[in-house]
Order: C-alpha cells, then structure tokens, then sequence
C-alpha cells in the first residue's frame, strides 16, 4: 500500500484517495517568463514519477498542472522587450514543452492557464467578499488573514511568527501586513479584465484555487509542488479555498526538496543558476548530457531531500545508465541454451516485489533503482550461465516494464545518447555494425594496421570492442 509523507500532517500516511482506484492531483506549474531551470525539472519529474506509479498501481489519475500566464515578472519581461505579455507566455511555454520533451515528462491531463479562469477567479473572490473573509480598497481585494483561524496550518506556524519571518509588500490600507490580494487594479498598460472592483487582474494564490476547484472538486486527493511553496502560495491557496467553500481542499500535500549546486542553494546571486538548456548544452564534462540521464540523475535522490547538482554526479548517471544499456545490447544476442531460464523467473518475482515495495514507501526511487542494479546483476549472471533467446526477452520486458514507472530504459538502443559529442559525430547502430564488418574482413586478412584503425576511431566515439575467441566480435558503448 503506497504511504505518502503528507505536509498537511507532518507524517507519512497511507494513501486512500476519496474515490476508490481514481486519484484527482493538482500540481502547480511554471510562470511562463523564462527558460525552465533544474528546479522546475525535478518538481515536474517528481509528480510525472508519481503520476506513472499510481497509474502502474491501476488508478486512474486525473492530473492538471497549470501555467501562470498573468503576473508581474511577465509584465516586466513583456515591457522590456516591448512586446505583448502573450508573446511572453507563448514563447516560454513552447519552450516549456520542448524542455519536459526531453525529459520524458508527460503531459498532464489538463494544463490550464490562469487568464482561462478569470470568471471563476471572480466568483471565488466575490464569495470570500460575502462571507467577510476578503475586503476591497480601491479596485484591490485582499484576503483578510485574521479572519481565518486555521492560517499557517500547512506552514506549522503562527500568524504572528509567519508575519516576522516573510517579505511582504507594505500597503498601509491593508487591515494586516499578511493579508493577500486576490485582485489586482490595472495599472496604465497592464494586461486588465472588467470585475465588479474595476479593471484589474487576479492574485497569484486565488488562480490556483480556481483552476484546481472547476476541473477537481473542492476536495481533491493530492496537491503538490516545490516545497518553496508551501508558503505563502500552497498556505493562502488553503486559507481561501476553505474559506469559500467550507471543505478540505486538498487531503494530501506532497513536497519536493530544493536543489543544490555543489552543495550550496542554488541562485542568480550566486551565479550558480542552470536552465534545463544549460545542462543539456552547456555540460562542463567530456560528453552531452541527455534527457534519460538527467532523469535517471534525477530520481537518484529521494524527492523529499535536498538535491546536490554537480558535473561528477551527472557523469556517475551517464556511467550508470551504460551498465544497463551494455546489458540491453547482450539481451539482444540470440542464445539456445535455457539452463537459466528458471532462476531468471525467480529474479523477476524477487524484484517485482522489492521494486514495489521501495515505491510504496513514499516514493524512493534511490531504493526502486537500487532494485533494479541488482536485477541487473542478475540478469549479467544468468546470460554466462545460459539464458534462452526468449528468456533474454522476458528479461529485457521486465526492465521496460519497471523502467517505464520511472519514464527510464524504453529506448532500443543507445539513443538516448545520439546527437555531437566531443565536436564529432556519434555513430549510429548500423553504422557501427558496418565499420565492425570491415574491422573482421581486415582481420581475415591480416592486415592489423587497419584493423587497429578501425578500433580507435569507434573508440573516440565511446564504442568498446569485444574480440571474442572464436574470432567474432561483439560491441558495446
């Protein structure tokens, strides 16, 4: 049974969604104003991860994650470029798509956009208005904080502790520095919708509640995001859906932890800040980064636990990944013998149930990787003992199997590595395959020179060389 660490709680819980074998989770997503950094690529990875294992579990899962398409960095993008705010978002959210491509992060089952759900962003704030929850100055409507006596619950914080320790704008018509607007007034060219308050445009938290509420419920299963969010947005996200409407909002809140660069929080001001782009181009080791071993970087690490970002830990995954990819290569050979096929049965059971059980444990993918290193030991034992053509597929299906659960090993060959490297150009299979022909004709004809050739140059392309005794070879990356 899957137990989520559940942040409402402070404690790991066992996971029963309201309606049972369906899960209804919301996540918030990006504010589309610029390149995504790592952090965006963990958090997405993180509830895409989640996602694909209740769905292996036999849930059905509505999922949404929104774009913020409305605020005041992407005015203040917009104005610097002297374009329109559209042209903004339309841009960065192509790139969005293009970023999470590469990293096998599926769609969500609806992407909203805040600027969609102005009309429900209007009701919820008008509701709160009613029940002197919220209360409007001159076009602005902010969320009174001391009327909602559940506030900092998510946080485990006092109101008055919450107000010490966060940045908040000082407008002296606020009834209390920790109120939060719901509605903004316009400024002279400032993108506006008509409300019942004047021109204006929403908060930041009321967007979030209203997406979530028109496509989930009032009361849904999971919510999650970075845990930079927890507050104020995910704890002003509660205060006015539960104002509103009287109900829980969300049972479950998940959390990712923060990502490091060499072992310091990453920031501009440090200068140590990597987009998704500036990982896969702009790696400081010998060889590209790509999607899959990002990812498998990734899920590396517990997802409730800081992340330390570094060029040596992205060349342990692309080492890590190899070994698998090496074995997926030999699983390809053909084989008679099925002296192993027994003991391979035996293995896939065996991690069938440690992989589970890693997962339910609040998402370890360390663990469920783990798993999977040792399957794959296992599976290099058999092969030398003698395993048949067709166990050798079964074995390959099951690390598809469990490897799609983490978005990992779909690929046939290698790839997920193709593209320039070291200034040259990686070979393809077949390629490959050509060049070790003409290195076996020059063998036969014992002219070694070439033959010798021929190996360094797929070596200076990573490929490796297995003279076997019988005179065949065999290669691998």
């Amino acid at each position: 049974m899957l137990r989520l660490f559940n942040t409402l709680s402070g404690k790991q819980e066992e996971f029963k969604p309201i309606t049972d074998k369906q899960v209804r989770m919301y996540v918030c997503g990006v504010t589309v104003y610029d390149y995504c950094h790592i952090g965006h690529a963990r958090s997405a990875l993180v509830f895409d991860v989640l996602r694909r294992y209740l769905e292996y579990s036999g849930y059905e899962v509505t999922f949404v994650k929104n774009f913020t398409d409305v605020d005041d960095k992407i005015i203040k993008r917009a104005n610097e470029q002297h374009v329109s705010c559209e042209v903004i978002t339309s841009r960065y959210i192509d790139a969005y798509y293009e970023d999470m491509g590469k990293l096998g992060i599926k769609s969500a089952s609806l992407e909203p956009k805040a600027t969609e759900h102005i009309p429900e962003i209007i009701r919820i704030t008008e509701t709160l208005i009613s029940k002197g929850l919220a209360y409007s100055i001159d076009g602005d409507v902010y969320f009174q904080v001391e009327k909602y006596q559940d506030y900092g619950r998510l946080s485990k914080r006092k109101l008055e502790d919450l107000q010490a320790g966060a940045r908040v704008d000082v407008d002296e018509r606020k009834r209390h520095p920790m109120d939060f607007a719901l509605w903004k007034r316009s400024k002279p060219g400032e993108p506006s919708w008509p409300s019942p308050w004047g021109a204006g445009r929403p908060g930041w938290h009321i967007e979030c509640s209203a997406m979530s509420i028109k496509h989930l419920g009032v009361t849904f299963d999971i919510h999650g995001g970075g845990m930079d969010l927890i507050f104020p947005h995910h704890e002003n996200e509660i205060a006015q859906s539960c104002g509103a409407t009287g109900k829980e909002f969300s049972r479950y809140w998940v959390h990712n932890g923060f990502v490091q660069i060499n072992q310091e929080k990453m920031s501009k001001s440090l200068g140590n800040f990597f987009t998704i782009r500036d990982i896969f181009e702009k790696s400081k080791w010998s060889e590209r980064v790509t999607g899959e071993v990002l990812r498998y970087f990734l899920i590396s690490t517990h997802y409730h636990g800081p992340l330390d970002f570094s060029d040596q830990a992205l060349q342990e995954a692309r080492q890590a990944l190899e070994g698998f990819y090496g074995l997926f290569n030999r699983l390809c050979e053909a084989e008679t013998q099925s002296t192993a096929d027994k003991d391979l049965h035996a293995s896939i059971a065996r991690t069938h149930e440690s992989f589970k059980k890693a997962m339910d444990n609040d998402l370890n993918t360390p663990m469920a990787v783990a798993e999977l290193q040792k399957f794959r030991s296992d599976v290099n034992k058999l092969i030398e003992s003698g395993l048949s053509t067709d166990g050798r597929m079964r074995a390959r299906e099951e690390f598809r199997k469990l490897g799609r659960v983490l978005g990992l090993f779909q690929l046939d060959q290698w790839d997920y590595a193709t593209g320039p490297v070291l200034g040259g150009y990686r070979l393809s299979g077949d390629e490959i395959d050509a060049k070790l022909a003409e290195r076996n004709e020059a063998r036969k004809q014992k002219d070694f020179k070439r033959a010798d050739e021929i190996r360094q140059l797929l070596a200076a392309d990573g490929i490796i060389i297995e003279d076997k005794p019988d005179g065949t070879s065999r290669w691998k990356r």
